[in-house]
């Protein structure tokens, strides 16, 4: 591809050389610098031109009535023009650059990486933002070692791309801090849903519609064979234990994030069992709603009862290639998220 332009002009010289003047083939050299501002630098651009003003001219020594002139002032104003583009186009990558290295940074801020063991617990994240420009959206997760056990948080903020990173951040900042130092589950709730709905009133929405988010709180203590989960309209975790699957809804439904003070605080935190080489899968919407080309969603649940007793890195690698073949590379969500399996000590 890169070559593309050297090879037209070769082909183009040739043709007008080998052809009758009057087909006039070489009436195309222009094309040839106007390919290569689509790829090339402005220097490379701009001697590729000249390379073709040199063959119209020689090419007008054998056959004197192609028209040089025209020609030649077309070559010369496409190759100016190509230049001006190609120096365009390098400026706007550039800038590109220059915003993706923003956005990994802000990425490293809000999913910081996670080490794959906690004691005896494995655990691995994916992450997959819709708007591929920002490398980062609205999915949210984190994982935090504490007195209290292994806490594990993941979410969704109602919206795409960078304009929910900021809520997405404050929620896992707030998580973050909470998590260290309240005891109870439900207190680290209140905590998110109030620095939720601070950043909300700091930063208002566009639009008439409220800024929220679904998240789901995960603790698993260091010395029992349990989990608590405390499920804020999140989609529900999956368990697969033995090859049976496990889903786990919450007894009671608990306020989305920014929303407790319109619906109440009323949290509830459910107790599930969980042995060595049990598998827990948490993951946001974008996932269960991935759709094939004729509207089909990803049938999740069946896909994780599929699953052959695996590493979460390994169960991962597979979601993210059999989602991207489902959807056929084509994603209208962020996707986030982790998958945990409890050792053998």
């Amino acid at each position: 591809m890169r070559l593309s332009p050297v090879i037209l002009t070769i082909a183009i010289a040739g043709l007008a050389y080998a052809t009758p003047p009057d087909m006039a083939f070489s009436r195309l050299l222009p094309a040839a610098p106007a390919l290569a501002a689509s790829m090339w630098p402005v220097l490379p651009t701009v001697l590729l031109g000249t390379v073709c003003l040199l063959l119209m001219i020689g090419l007008s020594l054998v056959f004197p009535d192609l028209g040089t002139w025209w020609t030649a002032a077309g070559i010369i104003a496409v190759t100016v023009a190509a230049a001006y583009g190609s120096h365009v186009r390098l400026q706007r990558e550039r800038t590109l650059f220059q915003v993706r290295l923003v956005a990994d940074a802000a990425q490293q801020v809000v999913l910081s990486p996670l080490p794959r063991r906690f004691r005896n617990i494995e655990i691995e994240s994916l992450y997959l933002a819709a708007a591929a420009e920002a490398r980062i959206g609205g999915d949210f997760y984190e994982v935090v070692d504490t007195p209290y056990g292994l806490r594990l948080l993941i979410g969704d903020v109602r919206g795409k791309g960078l304009p929910a990173v900021g809520a997405a951040a404050a929620i896992v900042n707030a998580f973050r801090e909470a998590a260290h130092v309240e005891t109870d589950m439900v207190d680290v709730a209140r905590r998110l849903d109030a620095g939720s709905t601070r950043y909300n009133a700091a930063f208002p929405p566009e639009g008439p519609m409220e800024r929220f988010a679904t998240a789901l709180l995960v603790e698993i203590p260091h010395e029992d064979s349990r989990i608590d989960i405390l499920n804020c309209g999140h989609p529900p975790p999956l368990l697969l234990n033995r090859g049976k699957l496990r889903v786990l809804e919450p007894a009671a439904p608990s306020p989305l994030l920014s929303l407790a003070e319109l619906i109440g605080d009323h949290y509830n935190v459910d107790t599930y069992d969980f042995a060595p080489g049990d598998l827990l899968l948490l993951y946001t919407d974008g996932i269960a709603e991935t759709r094939a080309r004729d509207g089909e969603f990803f049938p999740l649940a069946a896909w994780m009862r599929d699953q052959p007793p695996t590493p979460p890195r390994e169960l991962l690698t597979a979601l993210h290639r059999d989602l991207l073949r489902y959807s056929r590379g084509r994603l209208d969500d962020d996707i986030a998220a982790l998958a945990v399996r409890l050792r053998e000590r």
